[in-house]
């Protein structure tokens, strides 16, 4: 289906005729368009266009900019379909662009609710199908926008802003549905994932991520806590289309604090394999039990295959935010532990069940309500939400990590009540927003890597190569490439850098406007590859960045960064 798209002044559209976007298309994508959030289902965040490489890629210049006129984090990827790109922005703007000249083709600016507080004033992404593109909402709907013309066709809300319920995902499209979950485990709420069909906006299934009594799993759970137990889905989950099974992350417990909600309480931190025809959960892996570190694992595994000790496993491959890179497998319906070793300092855990993958933990290293300890990593985790990439070429995993950085803190001594849509955290905010501490491995009167670009060998399991960033946070979106490169930003000195994927050389840089917490992609017009990116810093990047500058001695104190998103295109120069 081919829907005419209009013009701009004396302007075209990057292309006469917009192609419709089928399921087809999502499950094989063309290597020219980038349909979906991380490029294809399994979550790779790679492109197999190899015209920009690490032998040319010094050459590398910027082609055009926008300037979204907003502020604060820009992370989701220029979605790009047949020379047609979609960028969603903070305050749930939409803006359609030529994609190889930048010219605006229209732009849709979302009312949000003037009494809404935006705890994460972000949004990761569009989904496309067909001829419409849809957004999730920060006031907790999913609304379906006309392609050609932004226009919205349906509007179905998936969760009640009022409690705390709100969306930042970008959402999945398979099986002729939009899959979209929500965030507020900082709000009490009870995570869930909604299903709609494409067309019509209704709903087709909705489950919800902590079982209620009598479901499986609600005995991970004492008396009512189910009711408010978090579990948020705020990560566009990965798509096995072989299986019909999307395998989402989950967020922490609520509130945050263990002693406050007692048991292993599922599925909070883990994966769920969810059936896309009904939504049953079919299988589950829970990485860590009765969170008190506020170590979302809402990033889903990428599906990679690889082998083990002698054996083949269709794989789940996951960087945890509580530190340890976890090897799984897709075994019919189930989720089976492989192994698991820990990629940054991890102090927490004594040890792991090498059969289950249960942890046990250090209890000196477990804050409570009336506890306060020291543990690491921090509370951001060995990498936070941000994705990483996978090379089928290199055969790599790269991982955007965190090292060298502790949180130290406990609750208020008591729990107060649940008052609907305020923070309910068990810990003061405070308390919270100073507790960022050095590891006690590192001398802090001298630069400390922090930022560390990671790359695993899929077939061995081990560390091929490391990148490190000293005194800066790394908040790293990463795209790899057939060209033999890593794309990354996240640091605060605004850079936009392209790493050897084989050796992890960086190999060009160039500073953007502000800093790039955005999701690269990488698309192609008229044979011309080129790299995209949303230059924007704020929500966890700037709060980090704050904090950083609350422990790092005065002579390196951390550069303020500028506001404003602006998205950036390279391509080689002619």
């Amino acid at each position: 289906m081919l829907v005419a798209l209009g013009t701009i002044g004396c302007q075209p559209a990057s292309a006469s005729e917009y192609s419709a976007v089928t399921e087809e298309r999502l499950r094989n994508p063309e290597p020219e368009n980038w349909l979906s959030w991380r490029g294809n289902d399994a979550g790779w965040g790679y492109s197999p266009l190899e015209q920009i490489t690490n032998e040319n890629v010094k050459d590398l210049v910027p082609v055009w900019s926008y300037a979204t006129g907003l502020q604060e984090g820009h992370q989701a990827p220029p979605i790009v379909n047949n020379g047609v790109m979609f960028v969603s922005t903070p305050e749930n703007n939409v803006i359609a662009l030529n994609a190889k000249t930048g010219y605006e083709i229209w732009r849709h600016r979302r009312k949000l609710p003037k009494e809404l507080f935006q705890l994460h004033p972000t949004n990761r992404g569009v989904g496309l199908f067909k001829d419409r593109v849809y957004l999730a909402t920060l006031d907790a709907c999913v609304i379906s926008l006309d392609a050609t013309n932004g226009k919205q066709v349906w509007e179905t809300c998936i969760g009640d802003w009022k409690i705390g319920e709100y969306s930042t995902l970008s959402p999945l499209i398979a099986d002729g549905k939009v899959i979209a979950g929500v965030s507020g485990g900082e709000y009490g709420v009870r995570g869930s994932i909604t299903a709609l069909d494409a067309e019509t906006g209704k709903i087709a299934w909705k489950t919800y991520t902590v079982p209620a009594p009598g479901e499986p799993g609600s005995n991970t759970w004492r008396g009512e806590d189910w009711k408010t137990g978090g579990a948020s889905i705020w990560m566009q989950g990965n798509y096995d289309p072989e299986t019909k099974l999307a395998y989402f992350g989950t967020g922490n417990g609520a509130p945050w604090m263990p002693d406050a909600r007692p048991g292993d309480n599922l599925y909070t931190t883990s994966v769920i394999a969810i059936d896309v025809t009904t939504g049953a959960i079919k299988g589950h892996h829970q990485y860590h039990w009765n969170d008190a570190w506020d170590w979302d694992e809402v990033s889903a595994p990428l599906l990679i295959d690889y082998p083990r000790d002698g054996k083949n496993y269709k794989g789940l491959v996951h960087a945890g935010r509580n530190g340890y890179l976890w090897w799984l497998a897709r075994s019919g319906n189930d989720i089976d532990f492989v192994h698991a070793d820990p990629y940054v300092e991890q102090d927490v855990f004594e040890n792991i069940d090498p059969k289950t993958g249960r942890p046990s933990y250090h209890p000196d290293r477990t804050p409570g309500l009336s506890k306060v300890v020291k543990f690491c990593p921090s509370l951001w985790g060995g990498k936070d939400w941000p994705p990483e990439a996978y090379n089928p070429k290199t055969g790599l995993i790269y991982i955007p990590s965190h090292r060298n950085l502790c949180s130290e803190y406990g609750g208020t001594g008591k729990l107060d009540k649940l008052k609907p849509g305020e923070l309910w955290l068990s810990i003061s905010v405070d308390d919270l927003f100073s507790s960022l501490r050095w590891s006690d491995k590192v001398d802090p009167t001298k630069p400390v890597n922090i930022g560390q670009l990671q790359a695993f060998d899929v077939k061995t399991g081990k560390q091929a190569w490391t990148h490190d960033f000293a005194d800066t946070p790394f908040w790293a979106p990463l795209l790899s490439t057939a060209g033999n490169l890593v794309f990354a930003g996240g640091t605060v000195d605004r850079k936009f850098r392209a790493f050897d994927a084989t050796s992890g050389e960086k190999l060009w840089e160039f500073a953007t406007n502000s800093g790039v917490t955005g999701v690269p992609s990488s698309f192609s017009v008229d044979g011309v590859q080129y790299i995209a990116v949303q230059s924007g810093w704020g929500v966890d990047a700037e709060r980090m960045h704050s904090l950083m500058n609350k422990i790092l001695p005065e002579d390196r104190k951390l550069p303020p960064v500028p506001q404003g998103g602006t998205i950036w295109v390279f391509a080689l120069k002619k």
